[in-house]
């Protein structure tokens, strides 16, 4: 596979330059990494920290040959607040079974290191990895238009905040030189922010508060042991624990999604090197450690390949300083309000650019590997995929736990091309 990438994964760009990147980075993660939080009921502080700490532990594990950013899973919201409620309010259940997850991750990435990968190639070849990552990429885009408020009886501000972001961050990105067109995302949101502030809609209130109660604090950590400074759950092993665990088949499938994705526009194999054993671990043993402090699951992220895939900039140091980054602001009360202030239009402008390229990534594998629609059986195997993933078909596997998305779509899109073989079809 070839790239066309401005910096690739084991090159650095210069020292100033790269600060610019890694901030970019952060501020793309930054929604997704503390709705979750927000949404669940856990301190915001810590999911910021542990999305930095996992994903250094990310890069340790997989050698930095990968440029993924780590951030909060969506998939265990549900799982995480049934347990919560059951517990009535505790926390416990719901941390220890994130702490299983990192464990069964890592059981799988061990049977992977034993087993190999090669059986990926004869279950992912192109017919089904490109519609998984359009699946990846448009499954997202409801969340954008909402976001952007272009919903009926959606305010006309917000709209017009989501459109000019919009606007400014494409015109980086097509039009810009030199730096600035390797930040259109950090440009666009500052763009998008200025302009809020023209038409009153960006709230204060976080700030001034901030400013008042001290500009450092420590992460509002919890742990399974007594202290004096941070609060304290327990470990607990009771039904509302082992409910959230086949949550991890959703999940894993997602990870091998978002991995595929990156594979193409970084133009290698990351499935094979540094090889699923080892990104499937970075993950694992960065959810158990977020666990651990009290914070939320991590994951791969589809901004984290828009990201990369429209600025061309897959460098793992700028992914490095991302995550330095991220643990430092999680100790500044005052940038964490003011990164709270962005108004959501401004985020859903960006995501409307962010979203888009990575579902057109997905078509680029179907036309890089001029994969043949006038055979029946890939008519079939990704018109299946693409009504399933992006109609919002579901398929309980337990009680908490639904296959849908992506997820559901690969597994059928495997499935189908089992069945419906093919010994022309080539890998990827």
């Amino acid at each position: 596979m070839e790239n066309n990438l401005l910096y690739d994964v084991h090159e650095r760009p210069a020292l100033v330059k790269s600060i610019f990147l890694s901030f970019q980075h952060v501020f793309a993660m930054f929604g997704a990494t503390i709705l979750v939080p927000i949404v669940v009921g856990l301190p915001v502080s810590v999911a910021l920290f542990c999305s930095g700490i996992g994903t250094i532990i990310y890069l340790l594990l997989t050698g930095f040959n990968v440029p993924v950013y780590l951030g909060s899973s969506f998939a265990y919201i549900s799982a995480m607040k049934y347990a919560m409620e059951a517990m009535g309010g505790d926390i416990s259940a719901s941390q220890t079974g994130i702490m299983l997850i990192g464990l069964i991750y890592v059981i799988v990435a061990i049977i992977l290191k034993f087993t190999g990968t090669w059986w990926l190639d004869k279950l992912l070849p192109p017919i089904v990895i490109g519609p998984m990552i359009i699946v990846i990429g448009l499954g997202l885009s409801s969340t954008a238009v909402e976001q952007a408020d272009f919903v009926a009886g959606g305010d006309v501000r917000n709209m017009i905040v989501a459109a000019v972001t919009f606007l400014i961050t494409a015109t980086i990105s097509a039009k810009a030189k030199g730096v600035f067109k390797i930040i259109p995302f950090l440009l666009g949101i500052a763009g998008g922010y200025i302009f809020s502030m023209a038409l009153g809609i960006v709230e204060y209130d976080g700030i001034v508060q901030s400013v008042q109660n001290g500009f450092f604090h420590l992460p509002d950590f919890y742990l399974p042991f007594e202290t004096k400074t941070f609060g304290r759950y327990h470990l607990y092993f009771g039904p509302e624990t082992m409910a959230i665990l086949p949550v991890a088949l959703v999940t894993l499938s997602e990870h091998i999604g978002d991995h595929t994705v990156l594979s193409k526009i970084c133009g290698r194999n990351f499935l094979k090197d540094p090889g699923l054993s080892r990104t499937i671990s970075g993950d694992g043993v960065a959810t158990a450690v977020s666990a651990f402090l009290g914070g939320p699951a991590n994951t791969t992220y589809g901004e984290n390949t828009g990201v990369v895939s429209l600025t061309r900039v897959a460098s793992t140091s700028v992914i490095f300083g991302a995550a330095i980054i991220a643990i430092l602001l999680s100790f500044v009360a005052p940038v964490q309000a003011i990164i709270m202030s962005i108004p959501t239009p401004v985020i859903g402008g960006m995501s409307l650019l962010l979203y888009g390229v990575i579902a057109s990534n997905g078509l680029s594998v179907l036309v890089d590997n001029n994969v043949d629609f006038t055979k029946q059986r890939n008519l079939i195997i990704a018109s299946a995929m693409l009504v399933l993933g992006l109609g919002g078909a579901m398929f309980p596997i337990s009680k908490l736990a639904n296959l849908s998305g992506t997820a559901l779509s690969a597994i059928v899109g495997i499935i189908l091309n089992l069945v419906f073989k093919d010994k022309e079809e080539k890998e990827f």
